[in-house]
């Protein structure tokens, strides 16, 4: 990968502080990063997940180079994407180091299945992703991976997991896109009729 790395000049510094209330705003689907093998493994919660290419199939996560799941990324070269549904908060937090689980410990209390490269795959997850790491830029705390998905699974749930303003957010396709649509949008009575979700987030 080509990469230009240039020195950008600004006269007022952002601070921390500033920044972090900045990207709060942003809201950002919660999904899971594997990495490892057999008992050799370990995960993070992370929001920043992005498609990059339909083809070849490849995706973007920027993760921190102090974490633990960073070595065994650059060891084995593969890592996996679980995209979270909305009911696996418990997920999430055992993954953000809630009560100080490590390692292998982060995976206990949900089922996982083993993808082709030895990743484990979260099995519920709205979309379970095998990757390949491809190339990775390193940038200041964090690295940016780009994984070519070798392997897919997918749910048939439609509730999806988001983080915003420092909180889980459940975000239902069915109800919320409709409930945003009238409001943003209007639209003819009789199509808002028949337009009635058929899932509800618990």
């Amino acid at each position: 990968m080509n990469s230009v790395v240039r020195t950008i000049k600004i006269d007022r510094g952002v601070s921390s502080a500033d920044f972090r209330s900045g990207m709060r705003h942003l809201a950002g689907g919660v999904s899971v990063i594997t990495v490892g093998r057999g008992r050799d493994i370990s995960g993070m919660t992370v929001t920043a997940v992005s498609s990059l290419s339909v083809e070849p199939p490849s995706l973007i996560v920027a993760i921190n180079r102090s974490s633990s799941s960073w070595s065994l990324l650059k060891q084995y070269g593969c890592f996996g994407v679980n995209i979270l549904n909305a009911d696996q908060i418990d997920v999430a937090e055992r993954f953000a180091g809630k009560d100080g689980l490590k390692g292998a410990e982060r995976f206990a209390g949900a089922e996982w299945t083993t993808a082709s490269s030895g990743v484990p795959l979260l099995v519920g997850a709205l979309a379970a992703i095998d990757c390949d790491v491809e190339d990775i830029v390193e940038r200041h705390s964090h690295a940016i991976v780009i994984g070519r998905a070798r392997d897919i699974k997918l749910s048939s749930r439609t509730a999806a997991l988001a983080y915003w303003q420092g909180q889980y957010v459940a975000i239902d396709q069915n109800e919320d896109a409709i409930r945003l649509a009238e409001v943003s949008i209007p639209a003819p009575r009789a199509r808002r009729s028949m337009m009635r979700p058929t899932h509800k987030v618990p």
